[in-house]
């Protein structure tokens, strides 16, 4: 099968069995056959919860939409077929492949109709911003029942728990460079968890790509088939080098760290955040690379069941959720406090005042502010407190649009290097008058590729 580069292929190759590391002190998992529904634990000391959804409600309903949407059909719109992976399956919002049960649970079901025609669902979380905070951790993690199939009944079954980079959200060509975190894939019903890293460059390159950096191991104790199992990762920044760590039950049986690969490699797939997806896909790269399916003899119905997902958040700040409320638009309102974005990351300030800013932005990138209120009044000014250690000759735009990034700008201003990253100036525009209710769009816009403007935080002025 031909591979397209730019894609979120995942592996297509096994792997080798990583070691099975030292149980994890923070003791977060749930044992793997206890109830099927079991509420996610409480943050240990020292962490901040900052997502959780147990999926409660009435049995044969869709997921909550403000944490979840649905990616459906064969793949993004403009984006690689198949999902880039080869998989057959058009996913749906249909409650026919995801559901609430009823008891806690949340059910990704795939099914074949009369002409042998496979759906199956895919959800993604709204948000996109998860990333660890300067100096800290962000663990992510699910309990999970993986399809209880197994033998030629399961052939074609691929189910996965996992991450992408936020900058892949409106490209959907810049895999593999903007990182992938495969919390947890399986295959054809085998008891075997894989986790694995994608970045760099696809073939080959410093990721191994398409198979990528992977481990795996046996679920412990019941089969990942049999019963509910807890996997998780966990990003930490406190550490030198840095490490991305997975775990099943709290067994550490696969790391990943950033001196495995050169500075820039690992720089592209981790200065931005991530959003989290389930998916139960049918056929594919992976699933060939063991046997391929499905087919004839393949059963469908059979679910993934997730019982919950968590983030947490330790160190340096936790992970700013999101804002509750309209925001006042002649108020400051903090950079880092956005409800979405892409292509930037937080940072901590050397700004009076303290706190934190959005860097590494650069052409293309952009945030969001959702229900910025103007009031009836109209605002006329733009106000922003921005800095730059750009190189000579670049420069660019930070541009302010209202209720979709596809809309025109009502204003902007051009920067340059200002003396640093930390150099911080406040800098003013005019804007077209804006009176109501509006979610706020920062893009930024450059002649050039390279970074060229860190924001602490903006506000509007009449």
């Amino acid at each position: 099968m031909s591979e397209s580069s730019g894609t979120p292929h995942r592996r297509r190759r096994p792997v080798r069995r990583a070691l099975v590391a030292a149980f994890s002190a923070l003791g977060l998992a749930a044992a793997a056959v206890a109830s099927a529904d079991a509420a996610a634990p409480p943050p240990p000391s020292g962490w901040t919860q900052v997502f959780v959804d147990d999926f409660n409600g009435p049995a044969n309903t869709g997921v909550n939409t403000a944490n979840w949407q649905y990616a459906t059909g064969h793949g993004y719109p403009g984006g690689p077929g198949n999902w880039g992976t080869g998989e057959i399956e058009n996913m749906t919002s249909s409650t026919n492949n995801v559901s609430l049960d009823g008891n806690g649970n949340l059910r990704i079901t795939p099914r074949r109709d009369a002409a042998g025609n496979w759906t199956s669902g895919r959800i993604e979380t709204v948000r996109g911003d998860f990333q660890p905070p300067a100096g800290g951790k962000l663990r992510v993690q699910a309990r999970i029942q993986m399809p209880n199939v197994t033998g030629a009944a399961a052939r074609g079954y691929w189910p996965a728990f996992w991450m992408l980079g936020t900058p892949y959200r409106g490209n959907w060509w810049n895999w593999p460079s903007v990182g992938e975190l495969d919390i947890m894939e399986n295959v054809q019903g085998l008891n075997t968890v894989w986790s694995t890293m994608h970045c760099g460059t696809s073939p080959g390159g410093p990721c191994n790509e398409t198979s990528g950096i992977g481990g795996s191991r046996a679920c412990p104790g019941a089969t990942c088939q049999a019963g509910f199992h807890t996997y998780a990762l966990e990003w930490d920044r406190s550490t030198s080098p840095e490490q991305i760590r997975f775990y099943v039950d709290d067994i550490n049986y696969h790391t990943v760290r950033s001196n495995q690969v050169d500075a820039t490699t690992w720089n592209n797939a981790t200065n931005h955040g991530y959003f989290i997806i389930l998916n139960v896909a049918m056929g594919g790269g992976f699933v060939d690379a063991f046997g391929g399916g499905p087919d004839g003899a393949t059963v469908p119905g059979h679910s993934m069941v997730v019982d919950y997902v968590q983030v947490l958040s330790s160190g340096g700040g936790p992970t700013t959720p999101p804002p509750t409320g309209n925001r006042d638009a002649y108020s400051t309102i903090q950079a880092e406090s956005h409800d979405s974005q892409s292509g930037t990351f937080v940072e901590a300030t050397s700004d009076s005042g303290g706190g934190q800013n959005i860097g590494a932005i650069a052409n293309g990138d952009w945030a969001l502010y959702k229900g910025v209120n103007f009031g009836s009044t109209a605002a006329t000014q733009f106000v922003a407190r921005v800095a730059s250690g750009a190189g000579a000759g670049v420069s660019g735009l930070v541009e302010v649009r209202l209720d979709s990034r596809s809309n025109a700008p009502i204003g902007s201003f051009a920067l340059a290097n200002t003396g640093g990253w930390q150099s911080w100036r406040t800098v003013p525009a005019n804007i077209g008058a804006v009176t109501g209710t509006h979610d706020v769009y920062l893009t930024f816009t450059s002649g050039q590729p390279a970074d060229f403007v860190n924001v602490n935080w903006f506000h509007f002025g009449r």
